[in-house]
């Protein structure tokens, strides 16, 4: 019920007798008018207040006005004053059942004694009004978009239900929620979207909350909500349930369906706070941490959860104060070619040193400098110090090993990188050769058409472009052709287990291949072991970088590592010859043991196992030629384990030797190409060199032929290469050439329009050019262009028919009676123009 009585002062000037004697005026006036007596009853209405009313006159005249407006309300009747002015809102229900709302001012008329005579009523429907005031006050509280309370209404109700769990006992939970896809909705499917599916969680949130809940819209995407009355910790993760399967169905908009998937941050009270900024600032930690593992799931605010975030504030403090005091170092890990085995280039890699926790790795601390804004400036120190270093190798004589520097996504949309990198270039008197940039495919695909301008000018620039981390994340193969990169890095992630694993060995060699068939070189990272390295350079990878050439380097360690120098061992480059290489596996020792003294006089290099998996073992090490195993072996039967080898080392020959026969597994294996060759035992010691000397030399064609096939491929990779470098050398020529003609003619257009008579001659002295002015003077000079200037224009010069030398030479003719300055400029000064440009301008009457 609304009600709003005061006391008003009477409205002077009012005359009931007047108003009486003007009936037309009383009946027709717009506001309801009410003339009572000296005891409130009403005497007279008009037709307005009956209107309000909805009563008619029989049902007003002789009733006391507090029982026509109040109605049956007693608290609105005793309201109404009697005997003296009043002003009261009163809330009543038309006949429909609809809520409206009056104003009555009542004053008294004095009669010609100075006593009150009568009252005058004016009624008036301020409905409108009242529900506009309520609307705003709605408002001030409540969130326009879903209806629920806002921050400052949730905060009253959130001490409200602290204070009751305090005095009641038991618990109390404060939910934070975030709508995980609602930015995919918003950008994908527009505002509109975005709204209907925040304001369907709203309801359906609504709709999960008892008498003693709240729920309100904190932000964007972002809800708190009240559990109040709890027994415990244990009742919130069943209504937590409830809330993700009321959130699953479905929404319909616009023919599309909208799914709500939610992460919920949970604190308790008073376990984890005792007063509201604490509790909610703990749920929206819980509530990260829940989207940090992945999203749609109920995390509990836990301590460690605390300590961990205040040890993330305490490093970004630090680490503002490193980047600002120049505390960074930057590490450099060499990286190796497969077909020369030098030292090819260096990646710069930053380290922090931090002062309690010692040298940080970039990992440790990037993602901190990525959520505080700090990688541009991080990024900026790393390439003024990666050129300083540049330039003090050069000073001392080194060998010009060019430099990689990794470009955070941030920082390669910053539109400023191209100048940043060319005057640190020039500040230290570095070529554009000497530094390459890494960047990964997130920063490419954040805005792919700014990417592609920056990448063309870079390359403009100069510097090298390399695509790193390829294989995680977002890759696509069609950005190799898309973007103009010099090389890619093959994510360590691939590498680790490339000798052992075939579906990372196929993925490794399938992305060698597509890049060298775009004339594209190829980075290996994480190379830690030989069999890593064999694999990659009997594959037609350019380099490798990793810990089995050299670690991560400070600049003073570089400097020796640099006057080695060091390389790569023979057995290790893409191209070679190796030792033949035999694999004997047999579980019998004595059979081992027979066969080596047997085979020793072939100059072998011989590698023995006893079983299949110390045969894998052994060949994930070593490069083998020739394998031969027995059958009947514990663990892993022979034909098992030569499919496997050929599986892992297709290039390997492969023998059985065994004194068993009957197995269907070896006719399967021989059926397969597991098995090159099934030899029994006991042998003939002759007759088994044989075998084997043959199987020798089969590997040895096969290695002239691969020997030759790699050769073939480098050729193909550089004649790739280069056709890729003179596409990008022609398109650039294009563009120059597109830019010269726009240029040639913005200038003709204007020497066109120019008020000075212009005509441009060529070296040998034909008219090539004539403007409008010059045509107009020279009466059209169609049969100008073309011709030998001092032939058809010979007053334009001195005695003798030649062109005047000298930049700006002037002299003076006569045309039609005027006079004219004749000015001579020669072309090519300051450009790549040949000839030489006439310009004249009147000088007056000639004499």
């Amino acid at each position: 019920m609304d009600l709003d009585a005061t006391q008003a002062t009477p409205p002077a000037g009012i005359d009931l007798a007047a108003a009486a004697r003007l009936p037309l005026s009383f009946e027709q006036a717009p506001v309801g008018l009410l003339c009572l007596d000296l005891d409130g009853r009403i005497v007279r209405a008009n037709e307005r207040v009956c209107q309000l009313l909805e009563l008619d006159q029989a049902a007003l005249l002789g009733r006391h006005y507090a029982d026509c407006l109040a109605g049956g309300d007693a608290a609105q009747r005793a309201a109404l004053p009697q005997g003296q002015a009043a002003n009261a809102v009163l809330r009543r229900h038309r006949k429909d059942g609809t809520p409206c709302w009056n104003e009555l001012l009542v004053s008294p008329v004095p009669g010609e004694d100075g006593r009150t005579s009568h009252y005058i009523g004016f009624l008036s429907d301020v409905t409108a009004l009242k529900e506009k005031e309520q609307r705003l006050a709605f408002q001030a509280s409540h969130d326009e978009l879903t209806g629920l309370p806002n921050r400052a209404l949730f905060q009253q109700r959130l001490e409200q239900a602290m204070a009751q769990t305090a005095a009641r006992g038991g618990a109390m939970a404060l939910l934070c929620l975030g709508v995980d896809n609602y930015a995919l909705v918003n950008e994908s499917l527009g505002r509109a979207a975005g709204d209907a599916l925040l304001a369907a969680v709203a309801a359906r949130l609504q709709g999960c909350m008892g008498e003693h809940d709240t729920v309100a819209r904190l932000g964007d995407n972002a809800f708190l909500a009240i559990l109040g009355r709890l027994a415990g910790g244990a009742d919130v993760a069943p209504r937590c349930q409830a809330i993700f399967a009321a959130l699953a169905p479905p929404l319909a908009f616009e023919q599309q369906q909208l799914h709500a998937t939610a992460s919920i941050g949970v604190a308790l009270y008073p376990q984890d706070g005792a007063d509201g900024a604490t509790l909610t600032r703990y749920a929206d930690l819980a509530l990260s941490r829940a989207r940090a593992e992945g999203g749609g799931q109920c995390l509990f605010f836990s301590a460690e959860m605390n300590q961990r975030t205040l040890e993330r504030i305490g490093l970004e403090a630090a680490l503002r104060l490193a980047v600002a005091g120049d505390e960074l170092q930057l590490l450099y890990q060499p990286l190796a070619d497969l077909q020369t085995g030098d030292l090819c280039s260096l990646e710069a890699l930053v380290r922090w040193q931090h002062p309690q926790q010692g040298l940080l790795a970039a990992d440790r601390f990037i993602p901190v400098a990525e959520a505080a804004g700090l990688t541009e400036a991080i990024g900026q120190w790393v390439l003024r110090r990666a050129c300083r270093d540049l330039r003090a190798w050069r000073d001392a004589g080194r060998q010009a090993i060019p430099v990689a520097i990794n470009i955070s996504p941030r920082q390669f949309h910053d539109r400023g990188l191209v100048d940043a990198v060319a005057a640190a270039l020039a500040e230290h008197g570095l070529g554009a050769g000497a530094l390459t940039l890494e960047i990964t495919e997130a920063a490419l695909l954040r805005d792919a058409a700014a990417g592609s301008a920056c990448l063309e000018r870079l390359r403009a620039l100069g510097v090298g472009l390399t695509l790193d981390d390829f294989g995680t994340g977002s890759s696509s193969l069609s950005n190799l052709k898309r973007f103009p990169f010099d090389a890619l890095k093959i994510d360590r992630a691939f590498i680790r287990d490339v000798a052992t694993d075939a579906g990372d060995a196929a993925l490794s060699k399938t992305i060698i291949s597509m890049a060298h068939n775009l004339g594209i070189k190829v980075v290996a990272e994480g190379v830690e072991t030989e069999a890593q390295c064999d694999f990659l350079r009997r594959n037609m990878c350019d380099q490798i970088q990793g810990y089995l050439f050299a670690a991560p380097l400070p600049r003073e360690q570089l400097d020796a590592l640099l006057a080695e120098p060091r390389r790569l061992p023979p057995h290790l480059l893409r191209i070679q010859r190796q030792k033949r290489s035999l694999l004997l596996v047999d579980d019998e020792q004595n059979i081992v043991a027979a066969l080596k003294r047997l085979l020793r006089r072939d100059d072998y290099q011989i590698y023995t196992a006893n079983s299949g998996q110390e045969g894998l073992d052994l060949l994930a090490q070593h490069a083998v030629d020739v394998i031969v195993s027995d059958q009947r072996m514990p663990g892993m039967i022979g034909a098992d384990f030569l499919r496997k080898a050929k599986l892992l080392y297709p290039e390997t020959i492969r023998i059985m030797l065994s004194g068993y026969t009957e197995l269907q597994s070896v006719t399967d294996a021989v059926n397969e190409g597991a098995i090159y060759k099934f030899l029994t035992k006991p042998w003939e010691d002759e007759l088994l060199r044989g075998h084997i000397a043959e199987a020798f030399r089969m590997k040895e064609i096969a290695d002239d032929n691969e020997r030759l096939n790699l050769e073939v491929r480098t050729a193909n990779h550089e004649l790739a290469s280069t056709n890729r470098r003179m596409e990008e050398l022609l398109k650039q020529k294009q563009q120059q050439i597109h830019r010269d003609e726009i240029s040639l003619s913005i200038a003709r257009e204007l020497l066109q329009h120019l008020p000075l008579p212009v005509i441009g001659m060529d070296d040998d002295g034909m008219i090539a050019f004539i403007n409008g002015a010059a045509g107009a003077l020279f009466h059209g000079g169609g049969a100008l262009l073309g011709n030998e200037a001092s032939c058809v224009l010979p007053q334009l010069f001195p005695a003798g028919g030649a062109a005047p030398d000298g930049a700006g030479h002037s002299h003076r003719a006569e045309i039609d009676g005027q006079c004219y300055a004749v000015v001579v400029y020669p072309m090519g000064e300051s450009s790549a123009s040949r000839g030489s440009l006439i310009t004249l301008s009147r000088c007056g009457v000639a004499p």
